[in-house]
């Protein structure tokens, strides 16, 4: 048995492109038609007791059904660890389709990675995928904490980026001293370069302050209590040395100033500077930068303890989707919504770039070319941007959206533009309703001004 999926709009470049909404809606309206579904329910357990759920319906697991019922639950699954994160995955209702699942995840495994990461990585204890009946399925409990807004006192704020550092010094909420510095953390295997480099904007931002009194700080990767537990800016350093020097970088930073330090995900003070600038809540952010970054302010105006790492988020279903090349896994959304995925789109749309030629570097071509109106580079865009209202739609599903903040390098200029024209166009197309209640953001004056470094540097609740 074979799903047929048929966007209404397809990207030009990537026609072959299967959105993640489309195929897991065709698979339920099946079920539907069948009346042979089987409810069960998906639950991800995490740290301090915290539990999300997901309840929906399978074919019976047997035969032809078995592998659709695989491909659907797999493909949620890993959704949901990069959404929300779990160290361990219940299925309640359906012990066959367990038993397949932990043949999926476990080591030699197709998701190996993800077994080790959302394991000992992030979690620090075995990951598990466990069964029980449905009566006794785990149920859910969230919760949601108010992060930053604090502009008392004298900060520092610093925003980690994978080719720049920036740096903020905010007095009782006035920015007296931005700066931005190059640097070149991905790949560097000795850890004293990156705490070095972090050190030097402190003590830059430090001297033009009479005091400092608390630090923020914004960074790409999952943080556990300001500890990196998955950073991409930590790539290079061996696993041995991660542990002994990487995970204490900003313990050992907070001991020397003695004053209260936050480190948050990148995405999560992105979407808290928008909500703070649009004074606005229900706000996805999401970054096209380097990586693809996401963070999410909830309808109370807080944010939750889930991970938002959707660069390695499913939103392509096809076979043969592109391969993240950190994971291995097929159609995430990092080779779409970054860098690397208009580099990957460049040669289809007649760019001839060196092999050798660094990513970033390729997207100044294509900026370039398409402030020139080449219409090779608004090939790209437009790309982008078909695949971007699908995933939008898929990512609907799983958020409460009333607004989007989009920001990134990738965005920048007419080509930004038009990524969210296609992106609004697929959903005026494809899902009306979701085009009249979710309103598109780009940074604003009052944004910029403030910035990222600036917004981390309210992270930190002075002591009373």
């Amino acid at each position: 048995m074979k799903l047929t999926v048929s966007p209404k709009v397809r990207p030009e470049l990537d026609p072959e492109f299967i959105p993640a909404i489309l195929w897991n809606r065709a698979y339920r309206a099946e079920v539907a038609a069948s009346g042979k579904g089987v409810d069960i329910v998906v639950a991800l357990t995490r740290s301090n007791g915290t539990v999300s759920t997901l309840s929906t319906a399978i074919f019976p697991h047997e035969g032809d059904y078995a592998a659709l019922n695989i491909k659907y639950v797999e493909r949620l699954i890993k959704y949901l660890l990069w959404m929300k994160g779990g160290y361990q995955v219940t299925i309640a209702g359906c012990d066959a389709l367990a038993d397949d699942l932990r043949k999926i995840y476990c080591p030699g495994g197709a998701r190996e990675f993800d077994y080790k990461i959302m394991g000992e990585k992030i979690y620090g204890r075995p990951f598990a995928i466990v069964n029980c009946p449905l009566a006794e399925a785990p149920r859910s409990h969230e919760i949601q904490v108010k992060l930053g807004g604090h502009l008392d006192g004298c900060r520092i704020g610093f925003d980690l980026g994978g080719s720049d550092r920036k740096c903020a010094a905010v007095v009782d909420g006035k920015v007296v001293f931005t700066e931005e510095v190059p640097w070149d953390p991905y790949f560097q295997k000795d850890p004293e370069y990156h705490k070095a480099g972090i050190r030097d904007s402190l003590k830059r931002a430090a001297e033009k302050m009479p005091r400092v009194d608390a630090i923020g700080g914004s960074a790409a990767g999952v943080y556990v209590n300001n500890q990196p537990r998955l950073a991409s800016l930590f790539r290079g350093v061996s696993e041995e040395d991660f542990k002994k020097y990487v995970v204490p970088i900003f313990d050992d930073i907070q001991k020397e100033f003695n004053v209260p330090l936050v480190v948050a995900n990148d995405g999560e003070v992105t979407a808290l500077a928008g909500a703070m600038s649009m004074e606005a809540a229900g706000v996805l952010g999401l970054s096209m930068g380097t990586s693809q970054a996401v963070g999410y302010v909830n309808l109370d105006g807080n944010i939750t303890d889930w991970l938002n790492e959707l660069a390695f988020a499913p939103i392509d279903y096809r076979d043969n989707a592109p391969a993240d090349e950190w994971s291995g896994d097929l159609g995430c959304g990092v080779q779409y919504f970054s860098q690397q995925g208009v580099a990957r789109l460049a040669p289809a749309a007649g760019f001839d770039f060196p092999k050798e030629m660094p990513f970033p570097e390729r997207l100044v071509k294509v900026q370039e070319a398409m402030a020139a109106k080449d219409e090779r580079a608004a090939k790209i865009y437009r790309t982008i941007g078909c695949c971007f209202g699908y995933a939008i739609a898929h990512y609907a599903e799983f958020y409460e959206i009333r607004n989007l903040l989009i920001l990134g390098r990738v965005t920048s200029g007419e080509g930004g533009e038009i990524i969210l024209r296609e992106a609004e166009k697929v959903l005026k197309a494809e899902f009306p309703a979701l085009a009249a209640q979710i309103t598109f953001r780009t940074p604003d004056e009052k944004f910029k001004r403030h910035g990222q470094a600036v917004i981390a540097a309210s992270l930190p609740e002075l002591k009373k």
